[in-house]
């Protein structure tokens, strides 16, 4: 049977809480910068609009490792953000997070929103709405989509493990609180020790996490904006 073996309380509710904290405050920083940023390449035809939605795409790829390497240089001493001394903090860790969840969520918020009909969008402005107006009719009709941006964003977050690990240095405080060790990281450092079921076990721990957050996300997408069930 899978056990947490010789893990204290202390050290279990800090790695989780540590894992909840900086990819929640990633996913929000996304969603604060992404969301605008689909609802403007959404609404807009402009010049190289289809290289801007291939960049994006693109990103969606990117090596977590790659990023945590950059980040680590922007962050070191000697790099641009060097003075703000975040290196090896959570908040060094949310900034790698929040690069590697912003084009997930601009990209699938991004598809959601060109999938409602512009006639309806076209119908709201002939009815004398403003563009604000018809822009939260889009983000009505396309919740849906924006809700499981929000989600794809967040399990990308969570599951993180190579550039929080960089960034972040995995650290472990003498009285088993962690600071920057985060679930994931976790479990990299059980596998090392040879500590399998322990590993699985924190394992069951992130996914039952990523399963609330999803069960939750899915409940909120399914209310219609009245607050009842579809």
């Amino acid at each position: 049977m899978f056990g947490l073996g010789d893990l204290n309380l202390t050290y279990l509710v800090s790695i989780t809480f540590v894992s909840l904290y900086v990819s929640t405050v990633a996913v929000f920083l996304s969603a604060a910068i992404g969301l605008p940023v689909a609802l403007t390449v959404g609404f807009r035809d402009f010049r190289g609009k289809s290289i801007v939605t291939s960049i994006i795409s693109t990103g969606m790829g990117f090596p977590s490792v790659v990023v945590g390497l950059v980040v680590l240089l922007a962050l070191s001493r000697s790099g641009p953000l060097g003075e703000f001394e975040l290196l090896f903090t959570p908040e060094a860790m949310i900034l790698s997070q929040t690069i590697l969840a912003l084009p997930v969520l601009v990209s699938v918020a991004l598809s959601a929103i060109q999938s409602v009909p512009q006639d309806l969008r076209d119908a709201a402005f002939a009815t004398g709405a403003t563009s604000a107006d018809v822009g939260l009719l889009v983000i009505r009709e396309a919740r849906y989509g924006i809700v499981t941006a929000l989600l794809a964003a967040y399990g990308r977050a969570i599951s993180e493990v190579g550039s929080v690990l960089i960034v972040g240095g995995n650290i472990v405080f003498s009285d088993s609180t962690s600071f920057t060790r985060t679930l994931t990281t976790a479990i990299t450092v059980e596998a090392r020790k040879g500590n399998i079921e322990t590993g699985i076990a924190l394992g069951a721990i992130l996914l039952a996490l990523v399963l609330t957050v999803n069960a939750l996300g899915a409940r909120f997408r399914d209310q219609t904006p009245a607050g009842e069930r579809r």
